[in-house]
């Protein structure tokens, strides 16, 4: 089993986690945050960037918007899934008002959008709300696919 590559959420530090040692319990190298915090972050244009292009693991991001109703409302389902998913998906918000030039590049054009990355490639894609199980089924369904 190789290591894998894990953007911290707070600071962008690459991390390096190895398989000998529980990757739910690591550390940030850098700032010592949790890596994984049980819950998905929102980030800035930055570390999302380097989430995508870094990390080793496959990537989902709600592009959302603090106005939007359907967000606010899929907000608790998308971060239970976390608690599901984590540590095998990296799980990041992504706000589109706050970050619009990537919203654009993204091609966003309703939202709650999901996006499924792996390996710096969109794998999948999809828009409106889902409880967590919805959003756990549609991860794992889209896994199946590729080589993970």
């Amino acid at each position: 089993m190789t290591e894998n590559l894990v953007v911290c959420c707070k600071c962008g530090a690459v991390n390096r986690l190895p398989p000998s040692r529980p990757a739910i319990d690591a550390k940030c190298g850098k700032c010592k945050a949790k890596v994984f915090a049980g819950h998905p972050e929102d980030v800035a244009a930055e570390i999302f960037d380097r989430q995508i292009a870094r990390c080793t693991i496959p990537v989902l991001v709600d592009v959302w918007a603090p106005w939007c109703g359907p967000c606010r409302t899929m907000a608790p389902a998308y971060e239970a899934a976390a608690g599901e998913l984590e540590p095998q998906v990296r799980l990041i918000k992504l706000n589109s008002d706050a970050e619009q030039a990537v919203a654009a590049r993204l091609g966003i054009q309703g939202i709650p959008t999901m996006i499924l990355f792996h390996q710096g490639q969109e794998i999948a894609r999809t828009s409106g709300a889902m409880s967590a199980t919805q959003v756990v089924r549609w991860v794992r369904d889209r896994l199946l696919t590729v080589a993970v």
